[in-house]
């Protein structure tokens, strides 16, 4: 019996590294093309460019929707040619991924040059990715959001803390060592608390003096050194709407460039009905208030272009599909109507 239990247990493993043998390749060949700079170098040869303009996204349209193209290393070599930039591309570029197919995929800003040739050169132009979250495929934003991310790491860690003294990226941009020192720097990211607060029947949304006119969205805020998610959970709900959160549930997380690069820890919390007066923290929000469930979905049919009223006021309006705002928006809907 045991040899049978065996032989099943080794088959079903055979298969399990069969189904992810593509995943398996694809990350180890990453994790290759970091720590190999003259493997990166070579993929550079050949890999596929996203381009951005002093971190902006570059985007073209197609009819009616917007796309981001991928150039190849031939095209990006002729249009930098163009512009006497052909020696320094290289080592500017960082390493954001790779396909299925193991084609290298890079991001390269070129911030320094004429964003208005680049544009009529390539029939597009650079746009803010804040903006370009609201009109892209969801398949796009979260590879712009990487290499946005990893581009501004780099354009703000040029120099060590310690001595003072330039930092060297490496050919994939996974790092930057300083010579002086032997300090070698990585990226990192922040973690942050994103919360839909609800008391059952109304959810809770907010908004800051810098979003757009009509914007709501959840709570967010960075976790404390210390804290752990429930902990940071309660006290930015506690200091920002003057609420005691009763229980909270994980929902998911995300990958977010903005401010800088952080990972958005998505929950749902509850606080009591009998509970539920506001009291907002003006230093942080412009407006706080409950939603109940039909104002909710009218508002998630909406988009800025459609939120602006006759007599110059504002509908409310949520986050795009791509912002995990946005899930636990819907998350909340569904609960409500299952």
């Amino acid at each position: 019996m045991a040899a049978v239990y065996q032989a099943l247990h080794r088959g079903v493993s055979s298969l399990i590294c069969r189904l992810h043998s593509t995943y398996v390749r694809k990350m180890r060949y990453l994790n290759q093309l970091k720590e190999d700079d003259s493997l990166c170098r070579q993929a550079q040869t050949s890999g596929t460019f996203y381009l951005f303009h002093n971190l902006s996204p570059f985007l073209q349209k197609v009819g009616k929707k917007y796309l981001v193209p991928q150039l190849s290393a031939a095209e990006m070599k002729g249009i930098l040619e163009k512009l006497q930039e052909a020696e320094q591309w290289m080592e500017k570029s960082v390493l954001i991924g790779c396909s299925d197919e193991h084609r290298p995929l890079f991001a390269l800003d070129l911030g320094a040059l004429d964003k208005s040739v680049i544009e009529s050169e390539l029939q597009g132009s650079f746009t803010d990715l804040r903006k370009a979250l609201f009109v892209l495929d969801g398949k796009d934003s979260p590879l712009l959001a990487l290499a946005q991310s990893l581009l501004r790491w780099h354009d703000s860690h040029q120099y060590c803390s310690k001595t003072g003294q330039p930092t060297q990226k490496n050919p994939a941009g996974s790092k930057r060592v300083c010579h002086a020192s032997g300090v070698t720097y990585y990226p990192q990211m922040s973690p942050v608390v994103i919360t839909l607060v609800s008391n059952g029947s109304r959810c809770l949304l907010v908004r800051q003096p810098s979003f757009p006119p009509g914007m709501f969205t959840a709570l967010s805020g960075f976790c404390d050194l210390g804290e752990n998610v429930e902990e940071a959970v309660r006290r930015e709900v506690a200091e920002e709407v003057g609420l005691e959160v009763e229980s909270l549930r994980y929902s998911a997380s995300q990958h977010w460039p903005f401010p800088s690069s952080s990972l958005m820890i998505a929950c749902h919390a509850l606080v009591g009905a009998q509970r539920a007066e506001i009291s907002m923290d003006t230093l942080e929000l412009e407006e706080a208030r409950w939603f109940g469930m039909e104002e909710i979905v009218e508002g998630l049919k909406r988009g800025p272009s459609s939120s602006k009223q006759d007599d110059g006021s504002f509908l409310p309006w949520f986050p795009p599909k791509q912002a995990i705002a946005h899930q636990l928006i819907q998350e909340w809907v569904q609960q409500q109507t299952a």
